[in-house]
């Protein structure tokens, strides 16, 4: 048995799997080839001196509520999650929202308010047996009637679920916005699964923000890989897999497409033409601004949040996220935007603010979003352009450039429909195994999927150990 192990990408997942394999008291080495880790969990001054932005991820319901890592001592190494007091907010029309109250009270949704609790109380209270099955491997659940009671509404295109379960604009559309976080237009079967995770994430957990920034999680790991006995060292970028020491356990926070270049010919024929046929998903356009100010809206609801889904009612935002799968962007764009600094103080100099906005639109598209995206915040926030103070655009080329991972900008590590969600990357009883002996992928490529949840590195580390 071997007692060292080598991780390529200090991702949340390549972080999460080298914590497992130090756990089990394996000597273990993390290699970044960037300057600093965290993958898609970064926080840098990309404006103005200062101004602390989140380079990627921002809010995390699904890290506060991972069965992995909330098992480990994150608070003891320096992570403090900021709670907003919504999870989430939807601007309307002529000054109204809708928005996600953890606690189930008011939530703007009229007489769809007890049709939304009863789609989502059965299941609050139960959260963690949820979030236990949803985000494990792929076989049979630990609670298979809960989970298929979960499921009988989680396979549903997210039209078809807020069309059945709700007869008004409000809560269609906050259903929608939370759907469109799932990358899929909203027709697409199983895109009411992530709408429902994230949103009982929200009754259950909260949408909070690690204090100081994304890069707040990332440090947290790192020290608790330290204290564990592991190294990592940044600026160590790998283009071969023959590079590696011999004799180590490899474990690749890498997608498909780095895979194949990292093993060179190194990869059986039939392994390597699978790979090179997965499919990649739409990329993301960002822009990141030093406000002068908190964000102007005209809905209350959406002050007293740190995420704003912006794109109107269900019909628009449909519409919106139907654009990329059709190689075009929207000229309505749904708008995904954070606003940290209104809970999180350090996130900016006294009395300004920072918040970044991100659309979809078509893997490796050139073309910018920045106008469309501030017209559609000036939309339901009158007087937000006056605010800004400087901004940092990033579209799928500078996404990729950032992190490697992010192919034509998907910030998901591949395509999350359901033929490929299910089988990721490939059809195999082991997803996380390659062919070659002691490597194995860890990244969201593999089950349980996109998301900062540590659980792809967590059961792909796990998987290695049983070999081991």
């Amino acid at each position: 048995m071997t007692n060292a192990a080598v991780v390529v990408g200090s991702g949340p997942n390549g972080l999460a799997a080298a914590i497992t394999l130090a756990q089990a008291g394996l000597s273990v080495t993390v290699l970044e080839a960037a300057a600093t880790p965290g993958g898609g969990a970064r926080t840098e001054e990309l404006t103005l001196p200062g101004f602390r932005h989140d380079v990627c991820s921002a809010v995390h319901p699904m890290a506060i509520g991972s069965p992995f890592l909330r098992t480990l001592p994150l608070a003891e190494h320096g992570l403090i999650w900021c709670k907003p007091q919504y999870a989430c907010a939807h601007p309307l029309a002529d000054g109204q929202a809708a928005w996600l109250d953890p606690g189930f009270g008011e939530m703007g949704l009229s007489a769809d308010a007890k049709a939304y609790e009863s789609l989502m109380k059965p299941f609050s209270s139960r959260a963690d047996a949820l979030f236990s099955d949803a985000l494990g491997p792929l076989g049979m659940p630990s609670h298979p009637l809960l989970f298929a009671r979960f499921g009988l509404n989680a396979l549903l295109p997210a039209t078809t679920l807020a069309k059945l379960r709700f007869r008004g604009t409000a809560a269609r559309a906050l259903l929608g916005g939370i759907a469109a976080h799932s990358c899929l237009p909203l027709e697409a079967p199983s895109t009411s699964a992530i709408t429902l995770m994230l949103a009982l994430a929200g009754h259950a957990y909260g949408w909070p923000v690690p204090r100081g920034g994304a890069g707040a999680l990332t440090a947290a790991m790192v020290s608790l890989l330290t204290s564990l006995g592991g190294r990592l060292e940044t600026g160590r970028q790998v283009t071969s897999l023959a590079h590696l020491p011999s004799g180590t356990l490899v474990m690749l926070d890498v997608t498909p497409r780095q895979l194949i270049a990292l093993a060179g010919d190194q990869l059986p024929t039939g392994y390597a033409r699978k790979m090179a046929r997965y499919r990649y998903g739409p990329g993301v356009f960002k822009v990141d601004w030093a406000l002068a100010g908190p964000i102007p809206w005209a809905a209350p609801a959406c002050r007293a949040t740190a995420t704003v889904h912006v794109g109107g009612t269900l019909e628009e935002v449909a519409a919106s996220e139907r654009a990329f799968g059709q190689s075009r962007v929207s000229e309505k764009p749904y708008v995904l935007v954070t606003q940290p600094s209104l809970i999180d103080p350090t996130r900016a100099p006294p009395g300004r603010h920072t918040a970044w906005g991100y659309c979809h639109v078509p893997n490796g598209s050139r073309e910018g979003m920045t106008a469309r995206i501030e017209a559609q915040i000036e939309r339901f926030a009158p007087g937000f352009k006056d605010l800004i103070l400087a901004r940092h655009e990033r579209g799928p080329e500078g996404m990729e450039a950032h992190n490697a991972n992010y192919v034509g900008g998907d910030i998901n590590g591949g395509a999350v429909d359901l033929p490929q969600f299910l089988l990721r990357p490939v059809a195999a009883r082991d997803p996380y195994r390659t062919p070659l002996k002691g490597v194995w992928l860890c990244s969201a490529s593999t089950p349980p999927g996109p998301g900062v949840h540590g659980m792809c590195g967590y059961h792909a580390a796990k998987a290695a150990l049983r070999r081991l």
